[in-house]
C-alpha cells in the first residue's frame, strides 16, 4: 500500500509539473521585497583613515551577462572577446568621502556604464587604479583621490585573463600593466578546427591522487587557444598615460615589487602544459629583475606537477611559497618539504624556510626548520617574527617567536592548540604599515597586539590584549560586552590614543563602521550609516537555540519564528533546516558554537531566511558535525552521525513547541546536498528537501572529496555507502535537485544531478530536477535566483505545508 502511495504521488508529480517550456517565474511578494533589494557599497579605507572609497554594484547579475562568450581552458573561464574572466563581478560606481565628513563625492569622469574591477591604492594612497572592461576589452583608469577626478591611460588592450593585471611601482607614478601582445595571433575556431589525430595522455607508473578537476586542457587545439590567451607584454605606463614596453611577451603569472621597490619578482608559466591538472601546477620559472627590468636572476625552476603524494599535507617537492620579506628591503624567503612532500614519509622535521638576500650572489640561508608543516610567516622587524606550523590530520597548529637576527636560536613555542578550537582562540597578531608600505606586526614597548573574536561558551566577546614579547603573558586591552548587538574589531589606528577601528550590527542594525577609543568609556564616533534594506523582517524572532546529539556533541542553529508568532499560543509551524556538514577530530571542538544571535539577518539565496516570511520556521545554519576521534576518520560513521544530528535539531524545536514534527524539510548546497539526500535516503524524517548543486556519486570522486583523503580503493565501502546514488532505490521522499548548467567547482560536475535524476525517475523518486542556465556553482543572475525562489517556494508549499 506504501509502495503504491508513493507511485500515485510521483505520477501527480510528473504529470503536473513536465514543464518542459516553463519560462522563468518569480517568487510570491514576499519574498520578492526581499530578494530584489538595493544593496549597499563596499567601503575601502586609506591607512591614514582620511579617505574612504565606496563601492557600488547591482544586487545581481543579469543572464545577459552570464551569456558573454566563454572559453574554458587550464582551470580558466575566460571572456575571448574582452580578456577578462568571465564570472568577475563588476563594480557600476565609485564615490569618496573623508572619513572625518560626511558628505559623498561621485567620482567624476568615469566611464559611461562602467564595468570596474582590480581597484587598488598607490603606495603613498594618493591615487586609485581600477579597470574598466568595454565590449572589446579592458581599460587602465586611475583616481585622484583628493579631487575624486578619474581619467582613463589606456586603450580596451589590457589583458585581465590571468586575474589583475596592475602593480604599481614605488615611485607611485607608473604602473606596470599586462597588456596584448601586439602580433596576437587569432584564436583557433574549436568547432571549425579539424583534428590532425587523437588526443594521447600516458601514466609512467608512477602514484599520484590528484581531485577531479574542471575546465581542464584537453588537446593541442586548447594548448594553443590558452597560450594565446595568457600571453602579455610588460608595459609601464605613467599617470600621462604614456606606456613604454618593459618585457616582452611572455606567459606572466604574478609580478611582485620588492619592499624597497629596486626589485621586481616575476613568474611565467612554461611548457609543457598537462591535460589533467589545472595552471597553478603547470611548469613556471621566477627570475628577480631591477627595476628597469634586467635580469637579477633565476630563483625558481618549478616541473610540471601532475604526480602528488595522497594527503591533505602532501606538498610539492622544491621551493614554494616565494616572497618578499615585509620587514626588510630586498629579500626573498620560501619554503622546501624536507620528506619530499609526501606526509607518509618519517622526518624530524617536514619543511625548511630559508631567506635570500638581494642581489642573491650568495647562497640562501636556512631560516628555520619546521616539526609540522609551515604555516607563513609574520614578520616585524630585525629581531621579532611569529611562524606557524599545522597539521592537518590533528587540527593541530603550533605559533612559535623567532628572532631573525639569530639564525641558531631555537624558536620559541607559543601555543600549541586544536585550530578548530575556537573557545581558546588566542587572536591575531595586528600588523601595522612600516616604511616600506608592508605590514608587520604592530609593536610598541616590547608588546605585540592579538585582535579576537572571542567566542566563549557564553556568547561573543571579541577583545584586544597585549601580548608580552618576553613573558609571552597576555592581558586584555578592550573586551566587548555588547549582549544584544556584535562587534567586529578590525584594527586598531592609533596605539598611544587607543583608538580602534571597528564595524558593529544587531539583528535589524546594518554593518556599520565607527572609531571606538577603548581608553575611553562609551566614546564612539560613527563613519557609516547604511540602512536595513530588509526592514520588512526587522520583527520576525531569532534566537540561537543549543542542543544535544544523542552521544552529548553539543549542537546549535538559528531559529526563525515568523513576525508576531504568538510565542504562548505555540501554533505548530512547518520547520525548514538549511545546513552544511564540517569534519571534526574531537567532540569538544564540534560541540562548540560560533553562532550569535545578534548578527544582521541578511536573507539571501542560499539559506532559507525568506521562508519566515511565509508562515515557516526555520533553523539556520544547523550544526552537522561529523566526528572522528584518534584514528577514526569521520567518514567512518556518516550517515549515522548525519541522521542523529538532524534528529537532534528537530527534537530540539519541537520540544520548543513550535513545529509539527512530521512537516519537516531540509536542504544544502553543495555539500549540504549531498548531505541532503542522504537523509533523505537514510532516514524518515523529513517530508521533503532540497539539494542544490552536489555530488552524489562518489565514484566520480574517487581521488578524495571534501575532508576525505582516502581514495576509493582504498575505502570502496565508504564511498558506496556515502553516495546516494548508490543508494537510490531507498529513496522515496519527494526531493528538488538544482544545478547550475556550467558548475565549474571540482567535484560538483552537473553530471552528477543528472544521473542521479535518471536514477532516481527510473526508480519512481518523486523528484523534480531544475538546471540553471549559464550559472556555475554559485548562482549569480537575477533571473536564476528569482526563479530558484519561486521553484522552491512551489515545492515547499505543495510537499511540506500542504
Amino acid at each position: 500500500m506504501k509502495n503504491i502511495l508513493y507511485l500515485l504521488l510521483f505520477i501527480a508529480f510528473s504529470t503536473a509539473n513536465a514543464q518542459e517550456n516553463l519560462t522563468y517565474q518569480k517568487p510570491p511578494k514576499e519574498i520578492l521585497d526581499l530578494a530584489d533589494y538595493e544593496r549597499a557599497p563596499s567601503v575601502s579605507m586609506d591607512t591614514k583613515k582620511e579617505y574612504m572609497l565606496l563601492s557600488y554594484r547591482n544586487t545581481y547579475k543579469t543572464l545577459d551577462e552570464l551569456s558573454q562568450e566563454e572559453m574554458r581552458l587550464g582551470g580558466l573561464r575566460i571572456n575571448p572577446v574582452t580578456n577578462i574572466s568571465s564570472s568577475t563581478t563588476y563594480i557600476s560606481n565609485l564615490k569618496i568621502r573623508k572619513i572625518k565628513g560626511t558628505a559623498e563625492m561621485q567620482v567624476s569622469g568615469l566611464p559611461e556604464n562602467a564595468k570596474i574591477t582590480n581597484i587598488a591604492w598607490s603606495p603613498n594612497e594618493q591615487k586609485i587604479s581600477f579597470s574598466n572592461t568595454t565590449n572589446t576589452g579592458v581599460e587602465l583608469w586611475v583616481i585622484d583621490v583628493a579631487s575624486a577626478q578619474a581619467k582613463r591611460l589606456t586603450d580596451a588592450t589590457v589583458n585581465s585573463n590571468m586575474g589583475n593585471p596592475f602593480s604599481w611601482f614605488k615611485d607611485n607614478n607608473h604602473i606596470l600593466v599586462k597588456m596584448l601582445p601586439k602580433n596576437r595571433p587569432a584564436l583557433i575556431d574549436v568547432k571549425k578546427d579539424m583534428p590532425l589525430g587523437p588526443t594521447v595522455s600516458t601514466a609512467d607508473g608512477s602514484v599520484s591522487q590528484n581531485r577531479t578537476y574542471q575546465d581542464l586542457l584537453k588537446n593541442k587545439t586548447d594548448e594553443t587557444n590558452f597560450e594565446t590567451l595568457v600571453s602579455s607584454e610588460l608595459y609601464k605606463v605613467d599617470l600621462n598615460g604614456n606606456a613604454k614596453l618593459f618585457k616582452e611577451a611572455n606567459l606572466y603569472a604574478g609580478e611582485t615589487f620588492s619592499p624597497d621597490g629596486n626589485y621586481l619578482m616575476i613568474t611565467t608559466l612554461e611548457k609543457p602544459f598537462s591535460y589533467i591538472v589545472p595552471l597553478n601546477r603547470f611548469p613556471n620559472k621566477t627570475v628577480i629583475y631591477d627595476a628597469d627590468g634586467k635580469v637579477i636572476k633565476v630563483v625558481n625552476e618549478s616541473p610540471l606537477n601532475e604526480i602528488m603524494p595522497k594527503g591533505f599535507m602532501a606538498t610539492k617537492k622544491g621551493k614554494r611559497s616565494m616572497n618578499w620579506r615585509a620587514d626588510a628591503p630586498a629579500t626573498l624567503y620560501y619554503a622546501e618539504a624536507l620528506d619530499e612532500g609526501n606526509p607518509a614519509n618519517e622526518v624530524p622535521f617536514r619543511d625548511e624556510v630559508f631567506t635570500w638576500d638581494a642581489p642573491f650572489n650568495q647562497a640562501p640561508k636556512s631560516f628555520v626548520k619546521t616539526v609540522q608543516r609551515y604555516g607563513g610567516i609574520t614578520w616585524g622587524n630585525a629581531t621579532t617574527a611569529i611562524l606557524s606550523d599545522y597539521w592537518y590530520d590533528t587540527r593541530n597548529e603550533k605559533t612559535y617567536m623567532m628572532n631573525p637576527s639569530a639564525l641558531n636560536e631555537t624558536p620559541k613555542l607559543i601555543w600549541d592548540r586544536n585550530s578548530q578550537d575556537i573557545y581558546s582562540d588566542p587572536g591575531t597578531f595586528e600588523t601595522i604599515k612600516n616604511q616600506y608600505g608592508r605590514y608587520v606586526l604592530a609593536i610598541d614597548n616590547n608588546k605585540a597586539f592579538l585582535i579576537g573574536k572571542g567566542f566563549t561558551k557564553e556568547g561573543q566577546f571579541p577583545f584586544i590584549d597585549n601580548f608580552d614579547l618576553k613573558t609571552f603573558k597576555t592581558t586584555h586591552l578592550y573586551r566587548s560586552n555588547y549582549k544584544d548587538k556584535v562587534e567586529a574589531i578590525y584594527s586598531i589606528e592609533d596605539l598611544k590614543k587607543g583608538e580602534v577601528l571597528v564595524q558593529i550590527q544587531s539583528k535589524t542594525e546594518y554593518p556599520n563602521y565607527f572609531f571606538r577609543n577603548i581608553k575611553k568609556k562609551n566614546s564612539l564616533t560613527a563613519i557609516t550609516a547604511f540602512k536595513n534594506p530588509f526592514e520588512s523582517i526587522k520583527n520576525i524572532h531569532k534566537e540561537v537555540i543549543k542542543y544535544q546529539r544523542k552521544d552529548g556533541v553539543g549542537l546549535s542553529g538559528t531559529l526563525y519564528l515568523p513576525a508576531n508568532y504568538d510565542m504562548k499560543k505555540k501554533e505548530k509551524l512547518p520547520l525548514l533546516i538549511w545546513a552544511y556538514p564540517e569534519e571534526f577530530k574531537d567532540k569538544n571542538s564540534a560541540g562548540q558554537s560560533s553562532a550569535n544571535s545578534n548578527e544582521f539577518t541578511f536573507p539571501y539565496y542560499g539559506s532559507f531566511v525568506y521562508w519566515v516570511t511565509r508562515g515557516y520556521a526555520v533553523l539556520d545554519d544547523a550544526s552537522f558535525p561529523i566526528i572522528g576521534e584518534g584514528t577514526t576518520e569521520p567518514n567512518d560513521t556518516f550517515i549515522t552521525q548525519l541522521v542523529d544530528n538532524a534528529a537532534a535539531a528537530i527534537n530540539a524545536v519541537d520540544k520548543l513547541g513550535y513545529i509539527n514534527p512530521k512537516k519537516v524539510a531540509v536542504g544544502g548546497h553543495s555539500y549540504g546536498a549531498f548531505m541532503t539526500a542522504n537523509l533523505l535516503t537514510h532516514s524518515n524524517l523529513f517530508a521533503c528537501g532540497i539539494a542544490r548543486s552536489g555530488a552524489y556519486n562518489r565514484t566520480l570522486t574517487p581521488f578524495g572529496f571534501q575532508s576525505e583523503q582516502r581514495n576509493y580503493w582504498e575505502v570502496p565501502q565508504i564511498y558506496n555507502e556515502m553516495s546516494p546514488f548508490m543508494n537510490a532505490s531507498k529513496m522515496k521522499t519527494p526531493m528538488l535537485l538544482v544545478h547550475g548548467e556550467a558548475d565549474n567547482n571540482p567535484g560538483t560536475f552537473t553530471l552528477q544531478t543528472e544521473r542521479y535524476f535518471q536514477a532516481l525517475k527510473g526508480l519512481g523518486a518523486p523528484v523534480r530536477m531544475v538546471l540553471l542556465p549559464k550559472e556555475s556553482h554559485g548562482y549569480a543572475a537575477k533571473e536564476n535566483i528569482l526563479h530558484l525562489l519561486w521553484e522552491q517556494d512551489q515545492f515547499l508549499e505543495k510537499y511540506l505545508k500542504n
